[in-house]
């Protein structure tokens, strides 16, 4: 397990705000680095006051940030420990997505964020589906399979002024929830329009890389998957993996739907010899 997910166990069940978010975020972003910095040192990285870095390690039980350090240099000698004669880099990499997928299968014991989600999603016609830079390829890969299941699903892959656009025409459409894919390096576009998706009314489901992500402050349902980042650049597997899994939990929410579609799109693909299998 990484440096940052052993961080990131510290705020699981505990109710931050969105300052204490930002402050967690950064731990986790600059783990093992953050377990030897100043509380002042903290506050700067984050972007916050240094009052507010105290109050968030008492928040998460400790009497104060000594003894929340203490804490983060344990979380990193033991995460050290536990990495010798893991292999090379490159099996350490495959081996921390495993990682990820085991502490993906873990959340998914409380089946009530993702069952919700797909029944906000499944209710929202048309789906817009947004995914920048990055969160493109993921944007896209969802919405194929899901336009099997739903019959409109509109990918939203393009930054500037026409993607506030895009949005409004959605919700005055008729659609009732977003799902994005915000992924690090969180394009600044991609958080501006989360904001204007809730002003156009819209429910927002977001699947991001931790529960303390920006994303997180302007979400309604937060799916964290972890981010590999062992290489040069991220992995994303159990990010893609979440969204077979929520689109799984669409197709739950409306059964006889899906199979009426999915028998439909069979028939179409048999008239037309669309595979060789």
């Amino acid at each position: 397990m990484a440096p940052g997910e052993q961080v990131l166990d510290l705020f699981h069940g505990v109710r931050l705000t969105p300052t204490q978010r930002r402050i967690a975020h950064c731990l986790v972003q600059h783990a093992p680095a953050a377990a030897y910095l100043s509380a002042a040192e903290v506050a700067e990285l984050a972007g916050v006051s240094q009052p507010s870095v105290t109050r968030f390690a008492v928040a998460l039980g400790h009497d104060g940030y000594p003894a929340l350090r203490r804490r983060l240099r344990e979380l990193t000698a033991a995460t050290t420990a536990g990495s010798d004669g893991a292999g090379n880099e490159l099996q350490q990499a495959v081996r921390a997505e495993i990682g990820n997928l085991d502490r993906l299968a873990g959340q998914l014991a409380d089946r009530e964020p993702i069952a919700e989600s797909g029944r906000l999603l499944a209710a929202s016609r048309p789906l817009p589906v947004l995914g920048l830079r990055a969160a493109a390829p993921l944007a896209a890969y969802f919405a194929y399979f899901a336009a099997k299941v739903h019959p409109d699903v509109r990918v939203l892959d393009d930054g500037g002024s026409l993607l506030t656009d895009r949005l409004e025409q959605a919700a005055e459409a008729g659609a009732s929830a977003l799902l994005a894919f915000v992924l690090p390096r969180y394009p600044r576009e991609t958080l501006d329009a989360l904001r204007e998706a809730r002003a156009a009314g819209l429910r927002v489901v977001a699947i991001t890389d931790s529960p303390v992500s920006p994303a997180a402050e302007h979400a309604d349902v937060v799916l964290p998957a972890a981010v590999g980042a062992h290489l040069v650049f991220d992995l994303h597997t159990a990010p893609m993996t979440l969204a077979m899994v929520l689109l799984q939990a669409i197709c739950d929410a409306a059964p006889a739907e899906t199979q009426r579609r999915l028998e439909a799109f069979e028939a179409s693909a048999a008239r037309r010899q669309l595979f060789l299998g």
